[in-house]
């Protein structure tokens, strides 16, 4: 992962960026989400009852995927904006769950940039596509559009 200029990485528009490392979703995790989000539904936290159901298991919650995203930039090979101080999440322009992600998956991320541009002084906005991968399925867990802020 090296550092871009903004001009260089506004040059990027419509490509993919980066593709993170892999991430293990496990039952440990999946759990704790649960304690934080008290979404505490059996097909995510309870193994014996969701054998029963089409997903044969316990599977991640949609949130949990979706919040990896951070984690899964901050671990991919996609450039660093030179002079940048910090970005924050403003939020997303559409998000589709489209596969359930079952527990002791490993999941990637691919980012293409849609949209780099200067909103203010030293104030960018990014627009990104995020394809969230599951190992060894054909169909994503998720593909979002998400927005961030950066300041230089």
């Amino acid at each position: 992962m090296g550092t871009i200029s903004v001009e260089d990485y506004q040059a990027k528009t419509g490509q993919v960026i980066g593709t993170s490392e892999w991430i293990l979703v496990d039952q440990a995790m999946i759990d704790r989400f649960a304690d934080a989000t008290g979404d505490h539904q059996f097909i995510h936290v309870n193994p014996e009852m969701a054998k029963m159901t089409p997903f044969g298991g316990t599977i991640a919650h949609g949130f949990l995927t979706l919040s990896l995203l951070p984690v899964m930039r901050e671990k991919s090979d996609a450039p660093v904006l030179e002079g940048i101080r910090m970005g924050v999440n403003y939020g997303g322009n559409k998000v589709r769950f489209l596969t359930p992600v079952p527990s002791g998956s490993r999941v990637r991320g691919h980012f293409k940039l849609i949209e780099f541009a200067e909103k203010g002084p030293g104030r960018f906005q990014e627009i990104c596509e995020f394809t969230v991968e599951i190992e060894g399925q054909d169909k994503p867990a998720l593909i979002a559009e998400w927005i961030a802020q950066v300041f230089a």
